[in-house]
């Protein structure tokens, strides 16, 4: 898997100055005050006041620093170095506390000793990880008894689809994981406007809800609730999406969910 996550860690470090200078994170808005983060996310944790959090694959930690103005203690990981190194300069220009681990998300256990009250992931994260049952085991390891777990993700049924066609859902992809990734090839992101990446080659790992759950539950922890929305916070998914009046994106006639969320909790001993 090293040559896998070589060439995606080559560019998410590219991505992180294309990013910070985009629109889509609007980075100079964060520094004046606004939150990165969503409708879905505030009301599945409404009160992380004084309590610990841990965010996994955090990018450049606006979501991250977003939690810490409503009060949380948080630690952000990510295994993009420039990701991290641009983390630590908004948290120091907001003045807010937090702390920052550069590694993959697999390694975490030989980096990090602490559990936390709440293990936090969001938009587009699974899709880069080969193992998903290891990767629940080290959410619940990371979560202190009567801790809460939260996942807003895309939805893993969309990704079947051609993103490229102009005007309807054309399937290009398999559905079920595979041991070998899918390898894309884009100089563009969803966040790079007409900025180009040097470093066009992705590879990802589809994740279907039931492993996703399963792997959860086989962990230890206790599923609470599962959403599924036919709206998307990523406005390129498809070319032919319409932005609803909340400033979401959807497909027409909204066929097909587009994102899910699933919250659990780790039982007390």
């Amino acid at each position: 898997m090293k040559i896998y996550y070589e060439t995606n860690k080559k560019r998410w470090n590219e991505l992180v100055g294309i990013h910070a200078k985009s629109g889509g994170y609007d980075v100079s808005g964060f520094l004046r005050g606004k939150s990165s983060l969503h409708t879905l996310e505030l009301e599945a944790l409404p009160d992380v006041e004084g309590k610990t959090l841990l965010h996994l694959q955090c990018h450049f930690g606006m979501d991250t620093l977003s939690w810490a103005r409503r009060g949380a203690k948080v630690t952000g990981v990510d295994f993009s170095d420039e990701a991290i190194d641009m983390a630590r300069i908004l948290a120091q220009k907001t003045g807010l506390k937090a702390e920052w681990l550069n590694c993959n998300i697999y390694d975490l256990p030989q980096n990090l000793d602490t559990q936390f009250d709440i293990v936090y992931t969001s938009y587009g994260v699974l899709m880069w990880l080969d193992d998903i049952e290891e990767w629940a085991r080290i959410v619940a390891l990371y979560l202190k008894p009567g801790g809460t777990f939260f996942i807003a993700e895309f939805h893993p049924f969309p990704w079947i689809y051609d993103d490229e066609h102009p005007t309807d859902l054309v399937i290009k992809y398999d559905y079920w994981h595979k041991a070998e990734p899918d390898h894309y090839v884009s100089d563009a992101s969803y966040a790079s406007g007409d900025m180009k990446v040097k470093n066009v080659d992705e590879y990802g790992w589809a994740h279907p809800i039931g492993t996703v759950v399963t792997a959860l539950i086989d962990s230890g922890l206790n599923i609470r609730h599962i959403g599924e929305y036919p709206y998307s916070v990523d406005s390129n998914q498809f070319k032919f999406m319409e932005k609803d009046p909340e400033g979401y994106w959807r497909l027409p006639g909204d066929p097909i969910p587009l994102m899910y969320s699933i919250k659990a909790t780790k039982p007390v001993a």
